[in-house]
């Protein structure tokens, strides 16, 4: 009779990759409301999951501190496992069924995140799919989301208001106030601001607040231009509102101590027409994997 040793025991215990992705997912967010918005999935189904995942295992994996949710020590323990799963899952996946893609792609990205995180996106998705023809157009939120909609592009990732945001959510970061390092343009009335484009999705929500605050404002520059809105607040002519992750290491964001009204969250969204080609799908995917929550 062949003995039972640890490896007969668990040879026929296979682990459900749908949870191993929930796990990681509520891991690296911390929260089962932004996991489920990433995996496209109700909240009540991510708690589900991690409880199946929990029974497997017979451990508690989470443990909440307030509103955040901690790993706990078998959690923390299984991460870093977990990761390396599902990436040799991903590898393998992608090495048997991958087709060479062909043709053009229409990529509709807004003026401050171009330059700040998409390099590496273009750079990786260009080297894996090298017979793609990437067409690139940069314009505001608004005009983005439009240009999705009507067909003239196959996908675009934008910054929506977070809590009116309607596209597939990618990350949420805080819209802030950007000044030159030792200026006082943010000390000036009428308040001098440079919003790169009269269309700009930061554009309401920032003349929202200075009303709010009862602050006069004035335009300095709105033409399109990402340098020339950098240039005029590096040399202190205006202040301007960006997401925190994008603000050249030159520029300072400026506190609630400079009596500024506080802006609210911006969600950056991924858009894609209802039925998006496979090469835009693929694509996303770059996006997706490198374009992370912030934890």
């Amino acid at each position: 009779m062949p003995s039972i040793t640890r490896h007969n025991v668990c040879m026929n215990r296979n682990l459900d990759m749908t949870l191993v992705r929930t796990f990681v997912a509520v891991a690296d967010t911390g929260s089962m409301t932004v996991a489920a918005n990433i995996l496209h999935l109700t909240q009540g189904a991510v708690s589900q999951q991690i409880k199946r995942l929990e029974e497997t295992f017979v451990c508690v994996l989470f443990e909440r501190d307030g509103r955040r949710l901690e790993l706990s020590p078998v959690g923390e323990r299984f991460l870093g496992k977990a990761k390396r799963l599902l990436d040799m899952n991903d590898e393998i996946w992608l090495d048997m069924t991958a087709r060479p893609f062909y043709g053009k792609l229409r990529v509709g990205v807004p003026y401050d995140l171009v330059g700040t995180h998409f390099p590496p996106i273009f750079k990786a998705f260009g080297e894996a799919h090298p017979n793609v023809e990437v067409s690139l157009m940069c314009a505001s939120s608004p005009e983005l989301i439009d240009a999705v909609g009507v067909g003239s592009l196959d996908l675009a990732v934008v910054e929506e208001n977070a809590d009116a945001a309607s596209g597939e959510c990618l990350r949420v970061e805080q819209l802030v106030w950007v000044g030159a390092r030792g200026g006082n343009a943010h000390l000036k009335r009428p308040l001098p601001i440079s919003m790169v484009a009269d269309s700009c999705g930061f554009r309401p929500v920032v003349q929202a607040a200075l009303h709010d605050r009862g602050i006069e404002w004035r335009t300095v520059f709105e033409s399109g231009n990402i340098e020339a809105t950098t240039a005029t607040v590096r040399s202190d002519l205006a202040v301007t509102a960006w997401l925190a992750s994008t603000i050249p290491a030159e520029l300072a964001i400026l506190s609630g101590e400079d009596d500024l009204p506080t802006l609210p969250n911006f969600a950056i969204s991924l858009r894609l027409p209802s039925v998006a080609p496979l090469v835009a799908q693929e694509f996303a995917r770059y996006v997706r994997e490198r374009l992370v929550p912030i934890s």
